[in-house]
């Protein structure tokens, strides 16, 4: 790229314009910073592959309106949801089952959870991996981590809540 194309320059110079198109697609002002930030990021891993240093602007906007409906597409195949509001979908567990869970019988009802679901419980509350940290294994969003774990606890629970009702008719010491 020309000298005149370094990162600070492009950033002081389309910054803003590539910040309103993105409000214009979003209309959430932390939506579109965050998509601005995104194609900025794409720019510094891929930009010294573009051959014509006059096609940037077209590049930077095309790049941010890809980032925005790829966005929109992964929202669409796994919505997001807060824990709070999946809190009233969630199974009752009460403290006398969750006292007889053991090692084993929670490591095969996790084994039954969604495969989409699985690795985030399983980093989360196996490895003790922080929400950012399984982002980052995972390559998805911050809030797609907090769904799935939040999704995933609620089918463990389900099983679990299913297979001890189930066991608590036989004696707890027998398998």
């Amino acid at each position: 790229m020309a000298s005149g194309n370094d990162f600070e320059g492009l950033v002081a110079r389309f910054y803003e314009p590539l910040y309103k198109f993105a409000f214009s697609l979003t209309r959430e002002e932390a939506d579109a910073c965050d998509l601005t930030q995104q194609t900025f990021y794409v720019w510094a891993v891929k930009g010294h592959q573009l051959r014509d240093s006059t096609k940037v602007k077209t590049w930077l906007f095309t790049t941010l309106h890809r980032q925005f409906l790829e966005t929109r597409r992964r929202l669409t195949r796994f919505p997001q949801q807060d824990l709070e509001s999946a809190e009233l979908e969630l199974p009752v567990l009460t403290p006398e089952l969750a006292g007889r869970l053991d090692s084993a019988t929670t490591l095969r009802a996790l084994a039954q959870v969604d495969d989409v679901y699985q690795a985030p419980v399983a980093l989360f509350y196996l490895e003790g991996c922080a929400y950012k940290e399984i982002s980052e294994i995972l390559e998805v969003p911050l809030g797609t981590v907090k769904s799935r774990i939040s999704r995933g606890i609620g089918q463990l629970q389900k099983i679990l809540a299913r297979d001890l009702a189930v066991s608590g008719r036989r004696s707890p010491s027998k398998p």
